[in-house]
């Protein structure tokens, strides 16, 4: 009885499903469409891939780096002097013809109720000389002392003599930052942390 049993449970195999061609059309669909909105609220949500088009952030940025943005941090705290943020531009620089969505990057430099002046190729933050090693070159214009506005910032490019920033078209409101710069993903041999 008991070899009976044994050989009964050999062959009853459970038989496999046969997805017709729709089916499996329908199932492919489905994890695509899943995996296109998760990428989109990613996106608009977490993070993005940047690409930079100008060299107004040389030599923390070359042209043609391509840079991760994420946008979850300022959600925790306020953006913070020295961190290299993506911004849409300001209605100032939209009415001289920038789009909407072109987005610039710049280093901030100051905050809500700081003053900024330059003098003599320095930068000075309520009257005091910012050190700065990421800087191409100094500042070859003066800029009489400006205090930031409350929700407002103060930015300016690494490449000093070669940014269109803070000290041509005022202060950046903070609605309009997007996120941080975070992440050089290309070109390979500079991957690694922005800073």
């Amino acid at each position: 009885m008991t070899s009976e049993k044994t050989s009964e449970q050999k062959t009853s195999l459970p038989i496999p499903v046969v997805k017709s061609p729709a089916q499996i059309w329908w199932d492919n669909f489905q994890i695509l469409f899943i995996a296109l909105i998760l990428a989109l609220l990613i996106r608009v949500f977490v993070a993005e891939p940047r690409f930079i088009p100008s060299d107004s952030m040389v030599p923390t940025l070359e042209v043609g780096d391509r840079l991760v943005v994420e946008k979850v941090s300022y959600r925790l705290h306020p953006p913070e002097v020295g961190d290299i943020i993506v911004f849409d531009p300001p209605p100032q620089l939209q009415s001289l013809g920038f789009a909407k969505d072109q987005a610039f990057i710049k280093r901030i430099i100051a905050t809500s109720g700081q003053t900024v002046h330059v003098l003599n190729g320095k930068v000075y933050v309520n009257n005091q000389a910012l050190t700065e090693p990421y800087i191409a070159a100094p500042p070859n214009y003066l800029l009489e002392p400006v205090k930031v506005p409350p929700g407002q910032f103060f930015v300016m490019g690494d490449n000093r003599p070669n940014s269109n920033d803070s000290h041509v078209w005022g202060f950046l409101p903070s609605q309009n930052i997007i996120g941080r710069a975070m992440l050089r993903f290309y070109p390979f041999d500079r991957v690694g942390r922005v800073k």
